[in-house]
C-alpha cells in the first residue's frame, strides 16, 4: 500500500472512530451519565443536556411529539405548544436519565427516560397530551405504562388529542 493510500485510510478510519465515539466523549469508556442539566430543548420530546463537561443531545423514550424543527416538514398540531412545556418544565434543571436497552438511535441521539425531582418527564408528556407514545423494541421497558396514559389522554381529549385531527 502507498504511503498516500495508508494515510487516507488512516484519516477515514480517524473519522469514523470519531463519528462513532463522539457520543462517549464525555464520559470516556464508561457508562453514560446518570443525569445532569437541561441545557437547552430541541423540540417536545429531544433536549441538550450538560453532563460531565459536556453536552449530551437526548431523545426522550417511548414518545413522540408533534415536529417542530425539521426543515423538511410541515410543524405539527400542538408541536409549538409540546416544546413550549418540555422548555417550560426542563430548561435548566437537574434531570435524572435512565436507560433502556439501546443506548443510540440511528442519528446518535442519547435514549433515556427522563425523570425531574423524581417526576417521569416522558409520562407527564403523554398524560397531558403533549405527545403521543413510540414504542421502538428494543426499548420497551415503559410501553405498556406510557400506551395506558395515551389511551387516558386520547378519551379525556387532553392537549393534542382535543386540539388535532388525529
Amino acid at each position: 500500500m502507498s504511503r498516500r493510500a495508508a494515510l487516507l485510510a488512516l484519516a477515514v478510519a480517524a473519522a469514523a472512530l470519531v463519528a462513532l465515539g463522539a457520543r462517549h466523549a464525555i464520559v470516556g469508556d464508561g457508562p453514560p451519565p446518570a443525569g445532569g442539566v437541561v441545557e437547552r430543548v430541541v423540540d417536545g420530546d429531544t433536549v441538550i443536556v450538560r453532563a460531565g463537561g459536556g453536552a449530551l443531545r437526548v431523545r426522550l423514550l417511548g414518545i413522540d411529539t408533534p415536529e417542530t424543527v425539521d426543515p423538511d416538514r410541515p410543524v405539527g398540531c400542538f408541536g409549538p405548544e409540546a416544546s413550549a412545556y418540555t422548555k417550560h418544565l426542563l430548561t435548566g434543571r437537574s434531570v435524572t436519565l435512565v436507560y433502556d436497552r439501546e443506548l443510540y438511535d440511528r442519528y446518535g441521539r442519547l435514549l433515556a427516560y427522563v425523570y425531574l425531582r423524581g417526576r417521569f418527564v416522558n409520562a407527564s408528556l403523554i398524560e397531558l397530551g403533549y405527545a403521543r407514545t413510540l414504542s421502538v423494541p428494543p426499548n420497551t421497558a415503559h410501553a405498556a405504562e406510557l400506551a395506558s396514559l395515551e389511551r387516558r389522554a386520547a378519551l379525556d381529549g387532553r392537549g393534542l388529542w382535543g386540539a388535532c385531527s388525529t
